[in-house]
């Protein structure tokens, strides 16, 4: 297949987006920005490019539900996200633009100005960089993300669309959808381009498998994948797919690769260990981007004329879900949940008679409820004024006692124990002890069970109540 000119897709896109923003600005009316930010996400976030509404949709992906969006106005495009996941860089194609969003309060934090239509970005693995191609420059643009400044400006041959950084940081690929028919090498080093790589149509989407031994580009109107031995800079095969391949994205494991065929309305799952076509895995109209999550269980495919995102069980290669976005999603990036432990705290109070040595006996006991293991915790008891402790499992300065926990595996329990003299507590009146989780490592998601209270009362050295 071939086309009348250079970026036919591109053009044709961004221009039918211009003259419908302001109608596809309701697309995504009930997602409110920070709504139902409350709720921790069950699964990976997943950031959204909605290029005809403006905003950025985020998709929880353990619910497969839009719990929110961004604005960030334009035509966005693009979507990267930093290695450790704290922010978001999303391009905007008709404002000239990179948004940057802080993915924990989901507000934009700065917009850093680019070249002309600037259509995707990348991350370097070390956070330091993102690279922008503005295929209206024809450059690719550097932004310092320290600062969220543009430090350098580099030629990239003609109609940059699609850049991606090798998981060395060392070497920038870009595509080119246009008749150059190459892939230009942008060295991260030196901010310049080292090497072209010629290739059979116009390329389009790119991403690295093998640890960056390979590059797998899409050729949009080739109807190919074309597979680049990047120590050589050469293709050593080109792969049979669908009609206007644009999208690719490689599995976490390495053993996948997931291709968007734009125009056959599918996805072409390819094996990296033999390079062929596996499965084909109907989506919905006009599939542009892909994303795995962390874990590799399910793919992500923005369907951009649907207004969908569908969701792809990627061990049986079907559709598990479809979830509805923003108007004409393109790119999609997954934010992986950072390691979350919740910790609960119980306590229990038992009175121990003694004429002389009367005391009480308490029981902390903490739980992990996951869903990951806890690295660290510290649960601090606050006794009455006045009060002392003695323990062999905690540290019990003065009225306060510290007890530390971990490592802890998810659904493991553990106690520490107290005891409190009740030579030091005055007859007849109630005295309450608190146990609070004061620390935890990763963090605590849910406070509601990080502290438990027990109330004891002291009649006399014999008669001690505990409820």
């Amino acid at each position: 297949m071939t086309r009348s000119g250079p970026t036919a897709t591109v053009r044709r896109r961004l221009a039918a987006l211009l003259t419908g923003l302001a109608l596809a600005a309701t697309g995504v009316a009930d997602l409110t920005t920070g709504e139902a930010a409350a709720a921790a996400p069950a699964g990976p976030l997943l950031y959204v490019a909605d290029s005809g509404s403006g905003d950025v949709s985020v998709v929880d992906g353990g619910s497969d539900t839009a719990t929110s969006s961004v604005s960030v106005g334009g035509s966005p495009q693009g979507v990267a996200v930093s290695p450790d996941g704290a922010t978001a860089y999303v391009t905007d194609a008709t404002g000239n633009t990179v948004s940057v969003i802080d993915t924990a309060t989901d507000t934009v934090t700065a917009t850093v100005p680019v070249g002309a239509i600037p259509y995707s970005a990348a991350v370097t693995p070390d956070g330091s960089e993102v690279y922008v191609a503005d295929l209206g420059a024809n450059a690719v643009s550097v932004i310092d993300t320290a600062t969220d400044t543009v430090t350098a400006t580099i030629p990239a041959g003609v109609a940059p669309v699609t850049v991606a950084v090798n998981p060395a940081g060392t070497q920038v690929y870009v595509t080119n959808d246009s008749e150059t028919n190459a892939v230009q090498v942008i060295s991260t080093a030196t901010h310049t381009l080292t090497s072209s790589i010629p290739v059979r149509a116009h390329s389009y989407g790119v991403a690295f498998g093998q640890g960056g031994a390979l590059a797998y580009v899409s050729l949009v109107n080739g109807a190919l994948v074309a597979v680049i031995d990047t120590a050589t800079g050469t293709v050593t095969s080109d792969i049979p797919v669908g009609v206007l391949p644009e999208g690719v994205a490689v599995s976490p494991d390495g053993t996948r690769v997931y291709v968007a065929d734009g125009n056959t309305d599918a996805v072409s799952v390819i094996s990296a260990a033999t390079g062929t076509v596996t499965a084909t895995v109907p989506v919905g109209p006009s599939p542009q981007g892909v994303a795995f999550d962390p874990s590799g269980s399910r793919a992500y495919v923005t369907d951009s004329a649907s207004d969908t995102v569908t969701v792809i069980d990627t061990a049986t290669s079907t559709v598990a879900s479809t979830v509805t976005v923003g108007s004409h999603p393109a790119g999609i990036a997954a934010v992986p949940v950072p390691p979350r432990a919740d910790l609960g705290v119980s306590l229990t109070a038992t009175g121990v008679p003694g004429l002389v040595n009367g005391r009480i006996d308490y029981t902390v006991t903490i739980t992990d409820h996951g869903p990951s293991a806890l690295a660290s915790g510290t649960v601090t008891a606050t006794l009455p004024p006045s009060t002392t402790a003695t323990s062999n499992s905690c540290d019990a300065t003065g009225s306060r006692v510290t007890c530390t926990v971990g490592p802890l595996a998810a659904g493991a329990s553990t106690t520490r124990t107290f005891s409190v003299p009740v030579g030091l507590l005055t007859v007849g009146l109630p005295y309450t002890v608190t146990a609070t989780r004061t620390g935890s490592s990763p963090a605590d998601p849910n406070t509601a069970d990080d502290t438990a209270t027990r109330t004891c009362t002291v009649v006399t050295s014999l008669v001690i109540t505990c409820s």
